[in-house]
């Protein structure tokens, strides 16, 4: 069996931050029903030196716009990392995965020996498309998205699994 490389990003980019969206929802409920104020939790950290939770959805945006796009040969979107809100994480978020939805399938799977390079702290750093992604793209979307998630549920917020997951698109027949 062959997994594409468009198939192993952009569905499970969007079926997660999807999922993050609805979590930013029951933060909003959660909320109102505890009389909490929201930006409480969006400036929430697991531990001092941890982004916020408002920075982790953030981030994992910016590797799934980053990947797919650096993938497909295209510019990413240039964002303003200037939500301070539910609805406007959740407005980057949707923004995100029309961007990532909207990149041609054939382009992203052209990416798989594309050189890759991007900035990690003071030093650039490069692989080839199909190593970027699954070694350093998804583990580091993964590891925001665990975060953002683990910060609400350690702040009381009521969350299932399913609610990291997102809604699981319907599988194809094989």
């Amino acid at each position: 069996m062959h997994v594409s490389l468009y198939e192993a990003s952009v569905p499970i980019f969007s079926q997660l931050l999807g999922g993050t969206s609805g979590v930013l929802d029951k933060m909003n409920a959660h909320c109102a029903e505890k009389n909490i104020d929201p930006s409480v939790l969006i400036n929430s950290r697991l531990f001092p030196n941890m982004y916020a939770l408002g920075r982790q959805v953030q981030t994992a945006c910016d590797w799934a716009n980053n990947t797919c796009a650096w993938l497909g040969g295209v510019a990413p979107l240039a964002f303003t990392n200037d939500e301070k809100t539910a609805e406007e994480l959740k407005a980057r978020i949707a923004k995100a995965i029309a961007f990532i939805n909207a990149i041609d399938k054939a382009a992203i799977n052209a990416g798989a020996m594309r050189e890759i390079s991007w900035k990690a702290g003071q030093n650039t750093r490069r692989m080839v498309g199909k190593d970027f992604l699954l070694h350093q793209a998804m583990p580091q979307f993964y590891f925001h998205q665990t975060a953002a998630y683990s910060i609400l549920r350690h702040n009381g917020v009521e969350l299932a699994k399913r609610d990291f997951m997102g809604a699981v698109p319907r599988m194809t027949q094989s």
